[in-house]
């Protein structure tokens, strides 16, 4: 089980990215959450097996249909955050 923070910058708020997001994750079974940023980029902390991550992270290199990816970060992290569920953050808390 490992746990990766992503960023995806580009035209990727007001696309159905992070509900595209969800979707693939779900599929996937990785647990964690993906939100809007308040700089126009999406962040996604992702938790599972090293095969979903990067067929995750490699979606997000892609996005939904009207998207845009310019760039897409990620960083491992020795945090495990143990996340029950996928969900989609929709406000900034």
């Amino acid at each position: 089980m490992k746990h990766w923070n992503i960023k995806v910058t580009g035209k990727v708020q007001g696309v159905f990215f992070r509900a595209s997001t969800k979707a693939v994750a779900d599929q996937l079974g990785v647990k964690g959450f993906v939100k809007n940023l308040s700089d126009g980029s999406v962040y996604i902390e992702a938790e599972g097996d090293e095969f979903a991550l990067e067929s995750l992270l490699e979606f997000c290199g892609e996005g939904p249909e009207k998207a845009e990816v310019d760039q897409v970060d990620y960083e491992e992290s020795t945090d495990l955050k143990g996340f029950r569920n996928f969900e989609v953050i929709k406000k900034n808390k």
